[in-house]
């Protein structure tokens, strides 16, 4: 999303050849093939520990912190690896998703009009967001020391970013719409009358 963004703002005269649909295809299919992998190292992983403390998760979420907790060998340090792994190919997205940022800004504020910022901004931002919150919640949920391990917190932080991320995402990117925001603005002045 952020190179699409990148490419609208910075490339616009680029866009077909830079963004076709073989270019597409190709970014969808490293996202997902990088994704499954992780997910299948986490999971093979996870089942291969041997759990000394119980099979009950105290946890809403069955997650590999809370499972790594029921883990009485020191296999977990293999977990702990994969875990690193994970929260450095997310540091390395964020990295690139920041540094078109960074592009992107430095082309909107040359932008001679006002409407016109606010216009590339609008589209951009709301990605931010929901990136940023997804990332940072994730890497401190699964890099936090085990001493500041509260159940409340983990609850909350699971929730945030495996929940709020998908279900914010779509509302964000339809608010843009202004016969939504119309819509929305009489539902809440008519709850309120």
């Amino acid at each position: 999303m952020s190179y699409d963004r990148y490419v609208a703002i910075c490339k616009p005269l680029h866009y077909g050849t830079l963004l076709g649909s073989r270019a597409c295809v190709h970014m969808a299919a490293a996202a997902w093939a990088t994704g499954f992998l992780n997910a299948l190292l986490q999971t093979a992983n996870t089942f291969s520990l041997p759990l000394c403390n119980g099979n009950a998760v105290g946890h809403f979420f069955c997650e590999i912190p809370q499972i790594l907790k029921l883990s009485c060998s020191h296999s977990y340090l293999r977990e702990d690896g994969l875990l690193v792994v994970s929260a450095c190919l997310a540091f390395v997205c964020f990295i690139f998703i920041f540094f078109s940022y960074v592009q992107i800004f430095r082309a909107v504020l040359r932008i001679p009009s006002e409407q016109g910022r606010h216009k590339a901004f609008s589209t951009c931002l709301p990605h931010l967001t929901v990136v940023c919150l997804f990332i940072s919640t994730a890497m401190f949920a699964y890099l936090k020391p085990p001493s500041m391990s509260y159940s409340s917190l983990d609850l909350v932080l699971s929730v945030l970013y495996s929940v709020v991320p998908p279900a914010v995402n779509p509302l964000i990117y339809s608010m843009r719409n202004q016969e939504l925001q119309d819509s929305v603005w009489k539902l809440i002045s008519a709850l309120f009358q």
